[in-house]
């Protein structure tokens, strides 16, 4: 399928500055002032910014195995919703991605849906159990290119075992995803750990449980000279754990979700099971430090951990609900209200922490490019001037557990092109079948 052809115009670039994007054959074919183009699909673009499009590095699709919460073919539209163009599938499927015929499954079924390029994630461990390495070479090699590997909703307890996995990926250049957990500290947790905690009578999630994963690894990852990255970093104890092993020069990079920028442990007390997740929202102090560390490039980038759950996960008592909300259609809205309306970040920042930088980490080079001439045309066209009561409306996957139902966001994505075609547009999701063919071209690494 040939993708039309689309002329934005007056569109902000992150940096500020004003300018025409001509889209054409999947490329971003030329920028400038009063571009013209026979045919083309023309799209004013006054007021809005132009972003590269957006990259989520830890997205939970739930396919194979668990699509009564989510498939690729939903996942992906609830990206495209968001202004994401490209997503990295977390491993903790059924049957679990651990060899090479799962990811290149899932690559196949990404490369069907048409809304975003999916890049697998492969599993650390075998079936996430913690005892013997995955096919990590396999998934490496095969078709799918797997480069990062993560055994998410279960930390790489043994030492040993993480020594080892954080040795073979070097050998590629892969880089293994911490979920950080000591789970002996952890056991019936609830909620985070402190006086909100002891108020409600719930048995709580400490801080150290994550803090003490993170020093051990970064250790591990200065000893061995790889790559390591920390997924969903939650307290002000981690950030400096982080900050001190940048300062050494150890190769780690760091991962904050938008729910974790934004929302803090006060919520629990509505003991309303939208805001369990794990690990779990933490104090007001908690979310201040990781803002700061956003901004000053402790953290790298924001990643949504969208995870969906059917409505019966999550719509019963607090103990028995599971964890997990929904990201990828708010995050964009989160991060502006957290971040950039505080003036802690401006848009280039956003593109970076949300596009360029999460794509160098999973080394996807079809994406993070930024907008410039000759980069692949993935493109969102984001409103910061609009702002909305978020609803079940603005959900366009499975999932609706999202904790800002309710909530007045700022911002709102008008369009998203992926590989030229436009998924998303004037705030309206395309059907699949007009872009399917265009996300066969999709390079994904």
């Amino acid at each position: 399928m040939s993708t039309t052809t689309y002329l934005i115009s007056g569109a902000a670039l992150p940096d500020g500055s004003r300018t025409d994007i001509l889209l054409k054959d999947g490329l971003i074919a030329e920028l400038g002032t009063g571009l013209s183009a026979a045919g083309a699909e023309r799209i004013d673009a006054n007021g809005l910014v132009a972003l590269p499009g957006l990259v989520d590095l830890h997205t939970h699709l739930r396919e194979p195995g668990y699509e009564q919460s989510e498939t690729v073919l939903s996942g992906t539209r609830a990206a495209a919703a968001g202004g994401f163009t490209a997503v990295f599938a977390m491993a903790n499927t059924s049957p679990v991605a651990d060899t090479a015929g799962v990811v290149e499954q899932v690559l196949s079924l990404g490369e069907q849906s048409g809304y975003a390029t999916v890049q697998p994630i492969g599993a650390v461990t075998v079936g996430l159990g913690g005892e013997r390495l995955a096919e990590l070479g396999a998934m490496a090699a095969s078709r799918a290119r797997v480069r990062v590997f993560s055994d998410d909703g279960s930390c790489v307890w043994d030492p040993v075992l993480m020594r080892r996995a954080l040795e073979y990926v070097k050998s590629f250049d892969g880089v293994i995803a911490q979920h950080a957990q000591e789970p002996r500290l952890t056991v019936g947790a609830q909620m985070n750990e402190g006086a909100v905690s002891g108020e409600l009578g719930l048995t709580g999630w400490p801080a150290v449980a994550e803090e003490s994963i993170i020093a051990r690894d970064v250790l591990l990852a200065e000893h061995v000279g790889s790559r390591l990255h920390i997924c969903h970093v939650s307290t002000a104890g981690s950030v400096d754990v982080l900050r001190w092993a940048k300062a050494r020069g150890i190769r780690v990079t760091a991962e904050v979700t938008p729910h974790h920028l934004l929302l803090d442990e006060e919520l629990v007390r509505s003991f309303d099971a939208r805001y369990k997740v794990n690990p779990p929202l933490r104090r007001r102090e908690d979310v201040l430090a990781l803002r700061e560390a956003l901004a000053d490039g402790t953290i790298d980038i924001v990643a949504t951990d969208h995870a969906p759950h059917p409505v019966e996960s999550k719509d019963c008592e607090w103990d028995a609900a599971a964890n997990g909300m929904v990201g990828l259609e708010s995050a964009l809205s989160v991060v502006h209200a957290s971040v950039v309306e505080t003036d802690q970040l401006g848009w280039a920042d956003v593109a970076r922490v949300l596009s360029s930088a999460p794509a160098a980490i999973g080394r996807i080079s079809s994406h993070g490019q930024g907008i410039v001439a000759g980069a692949s045309a993935q493109v969102t066209l984001y409103d910061p001037n609009a702002s909305r009561d978020f609803s079940t409306a603005d959900l366009a996957g499975q999932g609706v557990n999202s904790p800002y139902i309710g909530r007045t966001l700022p911002g709102r994505v008008l369009a998203t092109f992926h590989n030229g075609a436009a998924t998303v547009l004037d705030g309206m999701l395309r059907p699949s079948d007009e872009v399917g063919a265009a996300s066969q071209k999709a390079a994904h690494v």
